[in-house]
């Protein structure tokens, strides 16, 4: 029936041929939809309904001819999205959906039809990613000219996808996800041995029941320290001083002498002697050592809050012991 002077719409009772082999209503002058019944010939393998006035969109129905070879709706007036369900036509081996108004995106899902050979949807208002699978790796580049935009690999002269938004935040979460997993991997199995350690040293240090280990579980504030020891004053408070840092002895408001180790932060390597000192200290434990009672900084002042001894400098009787390149008092019943 192609080529002659037809003006109607196809009637559904169409869909009542389901033997019908091939189905030519090509050069006419056909109005109306694609009736869904289209769906119904599955015994079809060619259907030609190119050149007409054919409008609206192509039906998912159609996806159901899982026969047909050859599919022809080019230059008619259709519109809507190409349906996903076309990729269900598994024997599909031509399909010409030109010189139409056809929108939306190529269903990526047609990459499944490997016998696909020709498929051309050029003349219409497409955008979005070009598929570069199965049967698309050998399409020619004017199957798609003339879209509103299209976009993908270079051979299909196109300007290349630039990548969305939601891609690179899902890229981006992976990796983070992946960060903190590597993260806990490392970090959770060297905490529980620190953990460990100090639990075992616990049990085997003898444990002091004097009036610090109360200081010990309180948190002593800048300004406290600058109270207990008039203000770091050097006349009156100065007990030693060395190349990275200063000791002042003072006096806490609960009664309690200690001595304030102040860092030069002005020299670099000050930084560096704190946070080793603090590291070494902390899991330092001995009775003959100066009890640590705690630690103060900020952006500009560093110090630890020591244990004082009375017994003087170890300057007088000769010795020294070196930690971390700091000193350390011992205790006046070890002399």
């Amino acid at each position: 029936m192609g080529s002659n002077k037809l003006s109607s719409n196809i009637p559904t009772s169409l869909g009542n041929l389901k033997d019908l082999v091939a189905l030519d209503l090509s050069s006419n002058n056909m109005v109306g939809s694609l009736p869904t019944e289209i769906g119904n010939q599955k015994a079809a393998n060619q259907i030609d309904l190119s050149m007409n006035q054919f409008s609206n969109g192509i039906p998912r129905e159609i996806g159901g001819l899982q026969n047909l070879v050859h599919l022809s709706l080019r230059h008619n007036k259709l519109q809507g999205s190409i349906p996903d369900s076309m990729s269900n036509m598994v024997g599909l081996e031509f399909l010409d959906i030109s010189h139409n108004n056809i929108s939306g995106t190529i269903p990526m899902s047609m990459e499944k039809l490997q016998y696909l050979k020709y498929f051309n949807v050029s003349e219409n208002k497409l955008y979005g990613e070009i598929p570069s699978g199965g049967p698309f790796k050998n399409l020619s580049s004017l199957f798609f000219i003339n879209n509103e935009a299209l976009c993908g690999l270079s051979r299909f002269s196109v300007p290349p996808c630039p990548t969305s938004s939601k891609h690179k935040s899902n890229r981006r979460n992976m990796l983070l996800l992946f960060l903190l997993l590597g993260i806990a991997l490392v970090f959770v199995p060297i905490a529980f041995v620190f953990l460990w350690i100090r639990y075992r040293r616990g049990k085997r240090s003898p444990q002091r029941a004097d009036s610090l280990s109360i200081v010990s579980t309180e948190r002593i504030s800048y300004y406290e320290l600058l109270q207990a020891t008039d203000s770091l004053s050097e006349s009156t408070n100065l007990i030693g001083s060395g190349s990275f840092a200063s000791v002042y002895k003072g006096v806490l408001r609960n009664g309690t002498a200690i001595a304030v180790k102040v860092f030069n932060l002005q020299l670099e390597a000050a930084f560096k002697s704190f946070d080793i000192e603090c590291e070494v200290l902390r899991s330092l434990r001995h009775r003959n050592l100066v009890n640590v009672i705690t630690s103060c900084f900020n952006l500009d002042f560093k110090a630890l809050v020591l244990e004082y001894m009375p017994n003087g400098s170890l300057d007088k009787c000769g010795m020294c012991v070196g930690i971390s390149s700091s000193w350390m008092l011992l205790s006046g019943d070890s002399l």
